[in-house]
């Protein structure tokens, strides 16, 4: 006898086969489009990476050659031109030896001679400051030491000129010292200073300042200097103190420019946002 219920299962069991076989091949399909899709994927990015790479080491042996040919041309560009010139190195702060060492480098071919490092001391010592200036007004520093200013400026024109109060002082105003006291035809000042606050920062502000106004007055050259990687810069602590600066003196072309501002040059020079050139101008580099 014909049973509907049986007949009911049987095409209900039909119908899911048939929704499973649609299924699995869909599934199939589909795993073998998402495989050469991603295959076409990976060696897209291979090809991409390998073209990067490639171009990475073009830049990179582009770059070692125009480092090469820098340092090679660089004596050519400075040479002689700081004949017989005393120069002295004047760290504000902490001294830092990469800069003494870029310093070296830089005057090598130029014919002057770094003659002294000299590093201020942070914060002044008022009360040796007063003891070592003998029957001079500033004797009262310890008390007064408004001076600041003033004996900063003195012996910013006795670094350049000579002068008793700066021998007799320079114990208590330096850190640390190596060569001469001067007098100095040039003087490159290299700003690092320390975390200072209140009393001691108002005194140290008052002697450096005198000090830049002091040396500024000579009329001699004189450069404000960093690395690049100098943090915070002090590019416009120079400026606003009218020395010309360079940004990168631990590069070929920043020491070239340090060279060449000590030769007479004015402006500020390097690679950060405050430089207005990278070099001076074809004029002072040929001449």
């Amino acid at each position: 006898m014909f049973d509907f219920r049986y007949h009911a299962v049987s095409l209900a069991a039909v119908l899911v086969a048939l929704a499973v076989g649609v299924l699995l091949g869909v599934a199939i399909g589909d795993a073998g489009l998402v495989s050469s899709a991603e295959k076409q994927v990976r060696a897209s990015l291979h090809d991409d990476v390998r073209s990067a790479q490639e171009k990475g080491q073009r830049a990179t042996e582009a770059l070692q050659a125009e480092q090469r040919y820098s340092r090679a041309a660089y004596p050519f560009v400075v040479g002689g031109r700081l004949q017989g010139a005393n120069v002295c190195l004047l760290f504000l702060g902490e001294p830092d030896e990469a800069i003494a060492a870029d310093v070296r480098t830089a005057l090598a071919a130029t014919g002057g001679e770094l003659r002294g490092t000299l590093a201020l001391r942070q914060p002044p010592d008022t009360q040796a400051l007063a003891a070592g200036a003998g029957s001079s007004r500033y004797s009262q520093l310890d008390t007064t030491p408004e001076l600041l200013a003033s004996l900063g400026k003195t012996i910013g024109r006795q670094m350049i000129l000579g002068g008793r109060l700066l021998r007799s002082e320079a114990d208590a105003l330096f850190a640390t010292r190596a060569g001469g006291l001067g007098p100095f035809d040039a003087v490159i000042v290299a700003r690092i200073p320390r975390a200072l606050k209140g009393e001691a920062a108002a005194h140290t502000n008052l002697l450096e300042d005198g000090l830049m106004a002091g040396l500024a007055k000579t009329r001699s050259p004189i450069v404000g200097v960093q690395a690049t990687t100098t943090m915070p810069s002090q590019i416009a602590w120079y400026r606003a103190r009218g020395l010309s600066s360079v940004d990168d003196v631990d590069r070929t072309s920043g020491q070239a420019a340090m060279v060449l501002v000590l030769a007479g040059a004015k402006g500020s020079f390097g690679v950060g946002p405050d430089a207005g050139a990278l070099l001076p101008g074809p004029e002072l580099a040929a001449g």
